[in-house]
C-alpha cells in the first residue's frame, strides 16, 4: 500500500513539471545604513529551501514556483529576525531590511503548525530550541535537550532514557514528530525513550497545550516537532562534523553529515555514534548504567518548481544497561555473587545483564505539491520498533511493533486579508507482537482515522483561527493462554470523538502581543492501559490494565502575553486543562502480588493498576531575556504546574516540581575570535510536596552550571569550540521525575534511591564543511 501511494505522489509531482522555473532574488541590507549583510540566511520553510547572501548581500533561488504566496524568513547575527509573505508571481527582486537588535529571534517562523507563520501571528504557545542552543548545551539525548524549554521537563531513567513531559502531561499525551510523521515506539512504558538521533535535528519546536485539532488523538499535552535541515542552495555540497566528550560517564558522541543539491536533486546522509560507561553520582558509580547508540539516516528527493518530494530513511539502535540494586551489609553495590564492583568494571563500556536493546527503523515520504489554487502536503510513514529486554541470553520481554501512517492536507493559497481554509485527513495502523519468554501486554492491532477542517485569517495586527476534527480509534487485543492460565482475554474496543479549537492573536503595539486559545482534545486508552498483566522489567513492579477504561477528553484554555524590543524578550503564559477520565497508573493501599520466577521461587511485588478520574491541570510558564549591553545577556525561565485528582481531591502522581532557570552570559569582543561567550547559570527545582498517596516527596535543590565557547578560523576552516559544566558543585539531589528517586525505584523501600548524576564537564567541537559542486 505504501509503495502504491508513494508512486502516486511521484506521478502527481511529475504532472506539474511543466510549471515555470523562475528565479527569486534580492538582497539583505542594514535598515539604517543600507549596507549589505553578507552571510545572512534566507529560508522558505514551506518549500524546504535555504540559502545565504554573498559578499554584496545578494541571494537567489532557482526553480521557485511562479504562483503562490510563501513566508520567507531572514536572519543575521545581531539583527531581528524578519519574516515576510512574498508573492513569487511578481518576480521582482526583494530588498530585506534588517533592524539591529540584541534580541534576535523574536520574529521566529513557526513551521510545526498547518503552514508556516510568524510566531506573533500563531495562537499556539511555542518554545523553540535552535541548532546553536543545542550545540552550546550538550545533552545525553534529544529530550534531555528539549527539557531546557520553559514548560517542558523529562521522566528520566539514568543518563540514557528520557520521556518528554509538557505542562505535566506525558506518555501517549505528547506527540513527537520527526520527518513529518508521529514517532511510534511503545510510548506507554516508563523506561521507553524517544528513538531519534539527537544530532539529526536542525531545530526543535515545542507546541505547548492541546494540539489535537491538527495532530489528532494523543496530542493532549502538546507536540515536539523535530525539524530536519532545509535543503541547501543549488550547486552546493555542505556538511558538518561534531564531537562531544563528557567527563562524568566518559560519554563520547560524534556525528558526521553531508548534504547537497544538484539542479534540484537533493540528498543528505548522516551517521552518529554515542557511548558511555556507568554514570557517577556525587558519591558512587551506578553499576551497569552505560549505553551505546548508533544511528544512520539518509534523504533523497527533488526540489522543483512544482514543490518538493523527499524520501527519508533512518535506523536508530541503542543498547542500555540496567542495574537491579543488590547491597551488602555496608550498603555498597554488589553483583549477583555478592562481590563488590571494581573500578575497571564500573568504567567498562561492555554492558552486563540486565539490559535492553532497541532498534527503530523508519521510512518517511514527505511531499508538498503546488496546485493552481493551493498545495497538497502528503506524509507517508512506515516504522518498525523492536524492543528487547534481557535478563539472560534470550530476551524476557520482546515487543515487535510495526506502524503504517498517512497524513494529507490540502491548503488553499494564502491571500492577503482573506480566510485560508485547510482540510486534512490522516490514518494509521499498528500491529504489535510479543516474541519473548515473558508477557506484559497482549498482541494487538490498532487503527485510527482522523478528519479536520481548519480556517485561518491574518490581518495587519493579528490573526484568527478555528477548526473542527473527528477521530475514530479501534484497539483489538488478542487472547493468550500461558501454561494453562488465561493471561490475556481478547477485546475489541472502539472510540470516537468530535473536537474543536478557536484561537486568536492581537498585536496592540509594535512591542506588545497577545495570544489566546480554547481547544478540546481526545485520547483513546492504549492497549497497555487496557490489558497489561505482568511484571514490567526495569520498573520493578507488576502492572494490571483495565478493560473498562473510557477515552480521555481534554478542555483547555490558554493565554499568553508577549513583549519584544531591541533588548528585551518577555513571554508569560497561563493555562487550565481539564481532562475527563484521566488515565494513570497507581498503587492502592500498598497492594502486592505473588510472582513465581523461572526457578520456582515466589516473591511479592508492588501491584500497580491503571485507573482513571477527572483531573485538572493549571499552571504558568514564562521566559525573560534581557540584553542591556552588547556584551551582556541575561536569560530566565520559570515553569509551574498544579495537577489535581478531582475524584479523590488529592495530587496526581509524578507531576514535575516548579523550576526556575537563570543564566548570565558575557559576550566579549576578542580579536581573532567571533561569538565568544562565558556563562554562569543556576537551575533551581523547588520541593515537590504535592504527591499521590503512594508517592514519595522530593526536596528542592539548585545546581550551578557554567560554560564558555568561541569560534575561529584555521585557514579557511571554521572551528567552533565549547566547554560546559553541569552540576559544577557536585550536589546530591533527586529530581522528582527520576525513576531512580526514593520510593519509585523500589516501592518496598521508600528510603532507597539513586542520586542524579554529579559533576559533568563536556568538551565540544564543531566543524562545518562547505564547497561547490561545480
Amino acid at each position: 500500500m505504501k509503495r502504491i501511494l508513494y508512486t502516486l505522489v511521484l506521478l502527481l509531482c511529475a504532472s506539474y513539471t511543466y510549471a515555470a522555473d523562475i528565479i527569486f532574488s534580492g538582497s539583505v541590507v542594514d535598515a539604517q545604513t543600507k549596507q549589505p549583510l553578507p552571510g545572512a540566511s534566507i529560508n522558505i520553510p514551506d518549500l524546504k529551501l535555504t540559502t545565504q547572501t554573498d559578499l554584496q548581500g545578494r541571494f537567489s533561488f532557482n526553480r521557485i514556483p511562479e504562483n503562490g504566496v510563501f513566508l520567507v524568513q531572514v536572519s543575521y547575527v545581531g539583527y531581528q529576525y524578519l519574516s515576510k509573505s512574498v508573492n513569487f508571481k511578481a518576480n521582482n527582486p526583494v530588498v530585506f531590511q534588517l533592524v539591529a537588535s540584541r534580541i534576535e529571534a523574536n520574529e521566529v517562523v513557526v513551521t510545526g503548525t498547518v503552514s508556516g507563520s510568524s510566531n506573533k501571528k500563531n495562537s499556539t504557545s511555542l518554545g523553540v530550541l535552535s541548532l546553536e542552543d543545542m550545540r552550546a548545551t550538550p545533552a545525553n539525548n534529544i529530550i534531555d535537550a528539549v527539557s531546557k524549554i520553559a514548560g517542558v521537563s523529562q521522566i528520566s531513567t539514568g543518563q540514557a532514557i528520557s520521556k518528554p513531559v509538557i505542562r505535566g502531561l506525558s506518555y501517549n499525551r505528547v506527540v513527537t514528530l520527526s520527518d513529518g510523521i508521529k514517532q511510534q515506539g511503545q510510548q506507554w512504558g516508563d523506561e521507553h525513550g524517544i528513538e531519534i538521533d539527537q544530532f539529526s535535528a536542525e531545530r526543535i519546536e515545542v507546541l505547548r497545550g492541546a494540539a489535537s485539532l491538527v495532530y489528532g488523538a494523543d496530542a493532549l499535552g502538546g507536540v515536539i516537532n523535530i525539524l530536519e535541515p532545509l535543503t541547501v542552495s543549488d550547486g552546493l555540497i555542505k556538511g558538518e562534523v561534531l564531537s562531544n566528550y563528557g567527563t562524568n560517564a566518559g560519554l563520547s558522541g560524534s556525528s558526521a553529515m553531508l548534504t547537497g543539491n544538484s539542479s534540484g536533486f537533493v540528498w543528505r546522509g548522516r551517521a552518529s555514534y554515542k557511548n558511555a560507561h556507568s554514570f557517577k553520582t556525587p558519591d558512587y558509580y551506578l553499576p551497569n548504567s552505560g549505553f551505546k547508540e548508533t544511528d544512520f539516516s539518509g534523504m533523497l528527493g527533488f526540489n522543483k518548481a512544482w514543490g518538493y518530494s523527499h524520501l527519508n530513511v533512518s535506523n536508530f539502535r541503542s543498547n542500555i544497561g540496567f542495574y537491579e540494586p543488590e547491597l551488602d551489609a555496608a550498603g555498597n553495590f554488589v553483583d549477583e555473587d555478592g562481590n563488590a564492583f571494581t573500578d575497571s568494571e564500573l568504567k567498562s563500556r561492555k554492558l552486563a545483564l540486565p539490559n535492553q536493546q532497541i532498534n527503530h527503523f523508519k521510512i518517511a515520504s514527505n511531499s508538498n505539491v503546488l496546485l493552481p489554487s493551493g498545495s497538497l502536503k502528503l506524509d507517508l510513514g512506515y516504522q518498525n520498533n523492536v524492543r528487547k529486554e534481557f535478563e539472560d541470553v534470550e530476551p524476557a520481554l520482546f515487543f515487535d511493533l510495526k506502524t503504517y501512517s498517512v497524513d494529507a492536507k490540502y491548503i488553499r493559497e494564502k491571500r492577503e486579508g482573506a480566510w485560508q481554509p485547510i482540510f486534512g485527513i490522516s490514518a494509521d495502523y499498528a500491529n504489535s507482537l510479543n516474541k519473548g519468554e515473558e508477557f506484559l501486554i497482549p498482541d494487538y492491532n490498532n487503527w485510527g482515522l482522523g478528519l479536520f477542517y481548519y480556517m485561518n485569517k491574518e490581518t495587519a495586527n493579528g490573526s484568527f483561527n478555528f477548526g473542527l476534527r473527528y477521530d475514530y480509534r479501534k484497539n483489538q487485543g488478542k487472547d493468550l493462554i500461558d501454561d494453562g492460565v488465561q493471561r490475556f482475554t481478547a477485546f475489541d474496543k472502539q472510540f470516537s470523538n468530535l473536537s474543536g479549537a478557536v484561537g486568536f492573536t492581537h498585536q496592540f503595539t509594535e512591542n506588545w502581543n497577545l495570544k489566546a486559545n480554547l481547544s478540546s482534545g481526545f485520547r483513546a486508552p492504549n492497549p497497555a492501559e487496557q490489558a497489561s498483566n505482568g511484571v514490567h522489567e526495569g520498573t520493578f513492579r507488576y502492572e494490571k490494565g483495565n478493560a473498562t477504561l473510557k477515552s480521555e477528553n481534554s478542555y483547555q484554555a490558554d493565554l499568553a502575553l508577549q513583549y519584544t524590543s531591541a533588548n528585551i524578550d518577555f513571554s508569560w503564559g497561563i493555562y487550565n486543562n481539564y481532562i475527563s477520565n484521566y488515565i494513570f497508573l497507581a498503587r492502592n493501599n500498598n497492594e502486592t502480588i505473588s510472582v513465581t520466577n523461572e526457578g520456582g521461587a515466589t516473591s511479592l511485588m508492588p501491584l500497580f493498576r491503571y485507573q482513571q478520574a477527572k483531573a485538572n491541570f493549571y499552571g504558568t510558564d514564562a521566559t525573560f531575556i534581557y540584553h542591556p549591553f552588547e556584551f551582556l545577556h541575561f536569560e530566565n525561565s520559570f515553569s509551574y504546574v498544579h495537577a489535581q485528582n478531582l475524584k479523590l481531591n488529592q495530587a496526581l502522581p509524578f507531576i514535575p516540581a516548579a523550576s526556575l532557570r537563570n543564566e548570565l552570559q558575557f559576550e566579549p569582543n576578542i580579536k581573532g575570535l567571533v561569538h565568544s561567550h562565558i556563562s554562569v547559570g543556576l537551575e533551581s527545582n523547588f520541593a515537590q510536596r504535592r504527591v499521590a498517596s503512594f508517592e514519595t516527596t522530593t526536596a528542592g535543590y539548585t545546581l550551578l552550571q557554567a560554560g564558555l565557547g568561541t569560534q575561529f578560523n584555521i585557514g579557511k576552516q571554521k572551528v567552533d569550540l565549547h566547554i560546559t559544566a553541569n552540576n559544577l558543585l557536585n550536589k546530591r539531589y533527586y529530581n522528582h521525575l527520576s525513576r531512580y528517586k526514593p520510593g519509585r525505584l523500589d516501592e518496598s523501600d521508600p528510603s532507597f534511591g539513586i542520586y542524579n548524576p554529579g559533576r559533568n564537564i563536556t568538551f565540544g567541537l564543531y566543524l562545518p564543511i562547505g564547497g561547490q559542486l561545480r
